[in-house]
């Protein structure tokens, strides 16, 4: 079977940001089967060509490379994902042209498959699908655009419309239907889209990658945090992110000197929220910029706490952040200022401590709380690895995912 996804933030394991897809695509190639990825040339934490030297194309729309067994068509799209929300829009647009370009030049396929947000690349995937009469396999990674017009950031009525008009034609139009949230099932079938065209492939993690009796000496050594308490958050850096509220509890903390907080990661707020953190001569805080994600094993095993965060916004409750099973699966607690099915997965394991989104004191006493008691910490820790590795382990969801494509491989209805 070879699998064609079209995916502009597609990143390999030596990039920063969400490896989801490039761990269930491996284990298709482990098991035999060919996966090709058209991907963009820019990097969509950090906007910047992720291969300057190649940043142009002066050759062409796309070149190739590999990541592990995966083979990687990079697709042209402008570096100006960063200057503004029009901007923004452009680049998704140009990248949706060229990837079809790139994708009908990826040999022979068996299943398109297009991912969403951006809304406007899986369009791009339902084109090639139908060019090429193959199954459209789409996958819902977050509801766009409800959280686009909760956030504020898509405010034009004719654009909102227009937006949920392409929703709903990709739901209709697509073979299979693919959710990364039990939310989002519900939130399809709300939308029209029968039960038996949906499946579940939670976010998860790869366990084995982590080790939890790990310490993580070097990391420590490297950033200069001794024997401190580190509380790590690793993750995008964005409106979406609410890490000005994590600033504010550094604040509230800097009278304890044996708390260190450690932000890890890049996006759109990084180099704002740094500035703010400077400004206030925050001497607890470090912004490390983005890391690989082959990094994370080493940046986790330096944590005490883990912390995730989203803005309070009522859709936001329908997501599993990727960022809170890699601190399940490291065997560290998490402080989690995100309402909803995440809240349910963390309580459930009792893996660590619910705070309200915005609740600065909360969540500067639930921090500091943990910090005091290493005998909690180590408890919530072995809680939450034991129940991520038995409910969300990538290698069990990828098995998962390989039936849902032999499945449209074998009843798929190309050209609907």
């Amino acid at each position: 079977m070879h699998l064609l996804l079209i995916h502009q933030a597609f990143v390999s394991g030596q990039e920063a940001g969400g490896t989801r897809h490039v761990e269930l695509g491996q284990h298709l190639v482990d098991h035999g089967d060919r996966v090709t990825v058209v991907a963009s040339q820019v990097s969509y934490l950090s906007g910047q060509p992720i291969d300057p030297a190649r940043a142009g194309l002066r050759r062409g729309l796309f070149y190739r490379e590999r990541a592990g067994g995966i083979s990687v068509l990079r697709a042209y799209a402008p570096a100006v994902l960063h200057r503004s929300f029009v901007w923004r829009v452009i680049a998704f647009m140009v990248f949706a042209l060229t990837s079809i370009w790139a994708g009908l030049r990826a040999g022979r396929v068996d299943v398109v498959m297009g991912t969403s947000p951006p809304i406007f690349q899986a369009v791009s995937a339902w084109s090639v699908a139908r060019m090429r009469r193959r199954p459209f396999l789409l996958e819902v990674r977050d509801l766009w655009p409800e959280f686009a017009v909760e956030m504020g950031i898509l405010r034009n009525p004719v654009l909102i419309a227009l937006s949920r008009w392409l929703e709903r034609f990709l739901y209709r139009h697509a073979d299979h239907l693919l959710v990364n949230s039990p939310a989002y099932r519900d939130y399809l079938m709300g939308r029209g889209v029968p039960s038996e065209r949906i499946s579940l492939v939670p976010n998860g993690v790869d366990v084995s990658m982590f080790d939890p009796a790990d310490r993580g000496e070097k990391v420590r050594e490297r950033f200069g945090l001794g024997d401190r308490c580190v509380v790590v958050y690793a993750g995008a850096i964005g409106p979406a992110n609410n890490l000005g509220v994590l600033l504010r509890v550094a604040e509230r903390l800097r009278h304890l000197p044996t708390i260190h907080f450690l932000i890890v990661g890049d996006g759109k707020d990084r180099r704002r929220l740094q500035a703010e953190a400077g400004g206030a001569a925050l001497r607890n805080v470090t912004f490390t910029g983005p890391l690989p994600k082959s990094e994370m094993p080493g940046i986790l095993a330096t944590a005490d706490v883990c912390v995730a965060l989203l803005r309070d916004i009522p859709m936001f409750r329908t997501t599993y952040p990727n960022k809170v099973f890699d601190y399940m699966a490291a065997g560290r607690p998490t402080v989690l200022a995100i309402d909803g099915v995440i809240r349910s997965v963390v309580e459930e394991a009792r893996a660590g401590v619910y705070v309200r989104p915005d609740d600065v004191p909360a969540m500067a006493g639930a921090i500091s709380g943990l910090c005091a008691d290493a005998e909690l910490r180590r408890s919530m820790g072995a809680s939450a690895r034991e129940h991520v590795t038995a409910r969300f382990d990538r290698a069990r969801q990828a098995d998962q995912f390989r039936r849902v494509l032999n499945d449209m491989v074998t009843t798929g209805r190309p050209g609907r």
